[in-house]
């Protein structure tokens, strides 16, 4: 579109020390003289995992959850271990943060767009309502975004960037797929040494004069089933053999599917959501000092 302009990209710094709560990945990794031997978390219980997941509408209660998918079967650890691509979801994964939330909140508007996210990551709305609903309440202009994102550099969640390095020493490709924004995930890719090649989400769209004009409505991730037909996509041009999905949310979920995503992965050191828990093929739960060892695979 004519006239469009980009936000500026501004390095971040990796914030291992801040959560927002005390989940923890499943899969924790532990560096490994063998690049090419992935270290994996297991947990060890012999019973469905009590998990007290923190609610996304109030997140100062909780209620007690049990899930039975908190031990890799071996079928999991086998996809896990010839998996030659992994795509990340990046809010409430590699991020600490709702990139959205964030920013609507520097923007004034953080309460009642924190709704609708939560409401759009639970499934119960399409996708694409859910994003222009939360974007027409504090229509963001470039110099917002530009403020932003050098005040607020995105929390990248606690060992992930380990994780990453570890896929890439195994030579396991590495993508980011995301119904956040480019101009927000370019930095998180940039220190994570992710090719921008390897960025599949939405894009805001300014005018001339900075001012807000809505979002790229050809971006796959911009529509609901998004991340689904983007995994396809990844999957179809590199003609990979194990592909895994991780991430928090429904829109994740749905890159579960043949010719997509081989294992979904939710990841739940940020938020459990409990309806995409449930049908996930492992989830990341809080991991209990007696309940956990580290293997390798």
């Amino acid at each position: 579109m004519a006239g469009l302009m980009s936000a500026r990209i501004n390095p971040i710094h990796i914030a291992s020390n801040r959560h927002y709560s005390n989940l923890s990945p499943l899969i924790s990794p532990c560096l490994t003289k063998n690049p090419n031997k992935l270290s994996f978390g297991i947990i060890k219980p012999h019973e469905p995992l009590l998990v007290m997941a923190a609610s996304p509408k109030s997140p100062n209660t909780t209620s007690p959850t049990r899930f039975d998918n908190t031990l890799p079967t071996k079928e999991v650890l086998q996809i896990w271990k010839n998996a030659d691509a992994v795509c990340f979801d990046v809010d409430s994964t590699v991020c600490l943060d709702e990139g959205i939330d964030e920013l609507a909140e520097f923007c004034g508007a953080g309460k009642a767009v924190a709704e609708w996210t939560a409401r759009a990551m639970s499934g119960s709305v399409p996708f694409e309502d859910a994003l222009a609903a939360r974007l027409s309440l504090f229509n963001p202009s470039l110099s917002q975004v530009n403020d932003f994102l050098h005040k607020r550099p995105p929390r990248i969640s606690p060992g992930i960037a380990e994780l990453i390095m570890e896929l890439k020493a195994k030579k396991s490709d590495v993508y980011l797929i995301s119904g956040g924004f480019r101009q927000m995930i370019k930095p998180v890719a940039l220190q994570l040494g992710i090719p921008p090649e390897n960025i599949f989400a939405n894009r805001l769209l300014f005018g001339t004069s900075g001012e807000f004009l809505g979002f790229d409505i050809n971006e796959p991730t911009s529509r609901s089933g998004g991340k689904a037909t983007a995994v396809r996509n990844i999957r179809e041009v590199h003609k990979y053999k194990a592909l895994v999905m991780i991430g928090d949310g429904a829109t994740d979920l749905e890159a579960r599917q043949p010719g997509g995503a081989d294992l979904f992965i939710c990841y739940g050191g940020v938020q459990l959501r409990e309806a995409v828990a449930a049908k996930a093929d492992c989830v990341g739960v809080p991991q209990l000092p007696s309940w956990v060892s580290s293997g390798h695979i």
